[in-house]
């Protein structure tokens, strides 16, 4: 009956089915355990009509002007450039720390000391890791490297993480640097926006095709078995492609253990104005339990007399209660991760795509990279 079966329905499975319907003429069917398509990125009206994010603040933001264009086909575009705002020391200032964030912290000498010191010393428009920066000699960058690593950095990431930054993976602490440059937009990418009418609005387009059959509210093992012996759908032999874009560990039944997760909590609040913050997100780095606080119009650009916000709140992964967000990409766990992968290199006509199947700390438009990479390689074999 089909040809391939993606299991999962966030961006790596939506992605790939499109791709495979629409260029190949495939029948494709997506399993899915959740109520609804989108993963994470999915959104929806809340009571009082306004357009939240159920998983969490997404801004698209991409430097591929051809996955740009990929996802233009599916939708118009709200353009959008974030900006971020901390709480430090009583004062909300730009997040990365910048050379305007030295300018409202320290006194008129101390900042222009600091500034021309950055500069000269590592150069204009450039992001330096608040741990790289800590290194540096100079006793002036020393001291800001400090400053920011105290009132910025390292209770965020404690809340955010749950270990210090020492043990993480520099491609996690490195996504928070300090930024050389005047430029307060959060990213830097010249893609930059929201789907105009909603990600999910975005989502149903891309899988209005006929030969795309759904299954949502289902768990794959309730239909199907994986194994290197072959595989079974609907309790006979299927011999056709499988696309894998769950947890990897779940998908040997966790043989080495569980994969440390991330997740989170959200407590939503509706007030009767038209805007609470002055920008869409606000940092909580050293006070309260949360680390940020979302007002999803800024994003959105709805139109409506109530604003809702989000409070995020980190905690650790529980199977069952919760969640995966982040895979906590540290040495150890990395090791336990290749385990998996090693198994899943014997699976035959299996491709693992996506966060949580790869354990990688994927951004959207990285996702649809890999995902696109992945249908390339199909149809060349």
């Amino acid at each position: 009956m089909f040809d391939t079966i993606i299991i999962g329905a966030g961006y790596a499975g939506l992605v790939l089915a499109e791709r495979l319907t629409s260029q190949r003429n495939q029948k494709v069917l997506v399993i899915e355990e959740r109520q609804h398509i989108g993963g994470n990125a999915y959104d929806h009206f809340d009571e009082h009509g306004v357009l939240i994010h159920k998983y969490g603040p997404h801004i698209f933001h991409t430097r591929s002007k051809e996955i740009w264009d990929y996802l233009s086909q599916f939708t118009e575009w709200h353009y959008y450039e974030h900006r971020v705002l901390a709480k430090v020391d009583g004062n909300e200032v730009p997040i990365p720390f910048n050379l305007n964030t030295i300018a409202e912290v320290f006194s008129q000498d101390l900042a222009e000391r600091l500034q021309r010191k950055l500069v000269d010393l590592l150069g204009y428009n450039v992001k330096v890791p608040i741990l790289k920066l800590r290194e540096q000699n100079d006793e002036d960058l020393k001291f800001l490297a400090d400053y920011v690593y105290e009132k910025v950095f390292l209770q965020y990431t404690l809340k955010q993480w749950g270990i210090g930054p020492e043990e993480l993976d520099p491609t996690v602490t490195g996504r928070v640097p300090v930024y050389i440059s005047r430029d307060d937009r959060y990213f830097q990418d010249p893609y930059q926006g929201l789907p105009k009418y909603g990600y999910t609005e975005m989502f149903k387009k891309m899988v209005d095709h006929p030969n795309i059959h759904l299954m949502l509210n289902t768990k794959y093992q309730d239909v199907m078995t994986i194994s290197k012996d072959g595989h079974t759908l609907f309790g006979q032999p299927f011999e056709g492609q499988i696309i894998y874009t769950g947890k990897i560990d779940e998908l040997f039944d966790f043989k080495y253990g569980e994969l440390p997760y991330r997740s989170l909590r959200f407590e939503y609040d509706t007030y009767d104005v038209e805007y609470k913050q002055t920008v869409g997100q606000l940092n909580s780095p050293n006070s309260y339990d949360f680390t940020r606080t979302t007002e999803f119009k800024h994003l959105t650009g709805q139109q409506h007399p109530k604003t809702t916000l989000a409070r995020e709140y980190p905690q650790a992964y529980v199977r069952g209660e919760n969640t995966p967000y982040y895979p906590i990409i540290a040495k150890e766990n990395q090791q336990q991760y290749k385990r998996y992968k090693q198994l899943a290199d014997e699976l035959t006509d299996v491709h693992l795509v996506g966060r949580l199947a790869e354990y990688k700390y994927y951004d959207m438009d990285a996702v649809i990279a890999a995902a696109l990479k992945t249908y390339k390689k199909l149809i060349e074999n």
